[in-house]
């Protein structure tokens, strides 16, 4: 079997590694993770063995980047990318209940968990996280680095554009583009596009105003605030 390290030992990690094992084409070598801490332990039986930056001490294993969010997945790629890791060496993990059928792509490095669910025509991009049973249906287009959690179910010929997050149980009309670094909460119902990087919730789902800019105090509050700070 080829060996495989992950990248970021979290949640996503957890889940990636009961998926491998429950399959045949891995075996986990161990993981990476820039947080000190955890260099050196263990999760779930396997072996935290350095930084992120300790790649290159394991040139010819394959690697699948687990952080949770898509900008944060895009970050660690750009930075392995660095290091000389090319992306041919990403796995793409796909656990065994799920069937990706013919005229269905699934890109470089990206993660379907149990029971995930594709039609006809989908495209998958690179480093996509789908939980388990999200469902695809004819004609969706997932850019890069988005991230399903469990239960999402899209309509046919959405888009949805690179770093999105689409959240638990949430449904996604056909036709519907969701924006760049959008974030669909959980259990929306999305009817209408979704912009860059909004935040959508509810039955419809509706833009979550981002807040007001937080205002300077007036200049004699300030020095009120200043002299509480030297006592």
């Amino acid at each position: 079997m080829t060996e495989l390290l992950l990248a970021a030992a979290g949640g996503l990690a957890r889940e990636v590694m009961a998926a491998v094992r429950d399959g045949s084409r891995y075996d986990i070598l161990g993981l990476v993770d820039d947080d000190p801490a955890l260099i050196g332990t263990v999760l779930d039986g396997a072996h935290i063995l350095g930084r992120l930056e300790d790649v290159r001490d394991y040139p010819s294993v394959h690697l699948v980047v687990c952080a949770g969010k898509g900008t944060v997945r895009a970050d660690i790629v750009r930075r392995l990318g660095g290091l000389g890791v090319a992306q041919n060496r990403y796995a793409t993990i796909i656990h065994p209940s799920v069937t990706v059928p013919e005229g269905c792509l699934v890109g470089q490095g990206s993660i379907l968990l149990a029971n995930v669910v594709m039609t006809a025509a989908v495209q998958i991009g690179s480093h996509v996280v789908a939980m388990p049973q999200v469902t695809f249906t004819h004609g969706d287009v997932v850019e890069d680095f988005a991230t399903f959690a469990a239960g999402a179910t899209l309509g046919g010929s959405v888009t949805v554009a690179r770093a999105a997050y689409v959240g638990m149980n949430c449904s996604i009309r056909q036709n519907v583009r969701i924006g760049a670094q959008a974030t669909v909460g959980m259990g929306a119902a999305v009817v209408a596009d979704v912009p860059d990087g909004q935040t959508w919730v509810g039955v419809p789902a509706r833009q979550i105003p981002p807040p007001p800019p937080r205002q300077a105090p007036a200049p004699e509050e300030a020095a009120e605030q200043a002299r509480e700070g030297e006592r």
